[in-house]
């Protein structure tokens, strides 16, 4: 929708649920245009900081072409690494942080592992969108887009199946959606 020759803006705030209807902090949630692809954007770089033997955030979400850096706020030396097929690297003993961020060029789940400290696992989701964003503690987050017809599309480390989907129609008066996943946390996730 055009208006005086700019795209009206919107904000879908979208909350995620368990299936006993729970709020789902930490999911990745990412919108789609119903029709045709999202329009390319200027990654923004994250941060996964190693703090007090692990990852923070545990989930982070970026744009396709993110780099992300991996400073260690630690007193001991932690060595990152992943073998996920969206991205492998690794990132040798360090403390710190290192020369370069690990740059995500392919869209996917990317689990993020300590060589030394096993328990320590986080995760990054790479999307094709610049539209995203992370729950919060009450399964909630905002994302503005132009108003316009969308599928949103939710991750989480410990929801069983595929991405979650559900179609939305978003306008400058209001945009919402609860999508519902199913989630099975590993009894080894217990987070600290």
């Amino acid at each position: 929708m055009l208006l005086s020759g700019l795209v009206q803006a919107a904000t879908l705030s979208v909350t995620v649920n368990d299936a006993a209807g729970k709020p789902v902090p930490e999911a990745v949630v990412f919108v789609m245009p119903a029709s045709g692809r999202p329009p390319a954007g200027a990654p923004r770089p994250a941060v996964v900081e190693q703090v007090n033997r692990e990852f923070v955030p545990f989930v982070v979400p970026v744009q396709v072409g993110a780099s992300v850096s991996f400073p260690n706020r630690d007193t001991i030396r932690h060595h990152v690494f992943s073998f996920s097929p969206a991205k492998v690297f690794d990132l040798k003993l360090y403390t710190g942080v290192p020369a370069n961020p690990v740059v995500f060029d392919k869209p996917g789940p990317v689990v993020l592992g300590c060589n030394i400290h096993d328990w320590m696992v986080g995760f990054v989701y790479a999307v094709e969108t610049p539209w995203f964003g992370r729950t919060a503690g009450n399964g909630g987050t905002a994302i503005e887009l132009p108003a316009g017809e969308y599928e949103v599309r939710v991750w989480h480390p410990w929801q069983r199946g595929d991405v979650a989907r559900e179609r939305v129609k978003v306008d400058a008066a209001a945009g919402r959606a609860t999508v519902r996943i199913d989630l099975a946390p590993p009894a080894s996730a217990q987070r600290r």
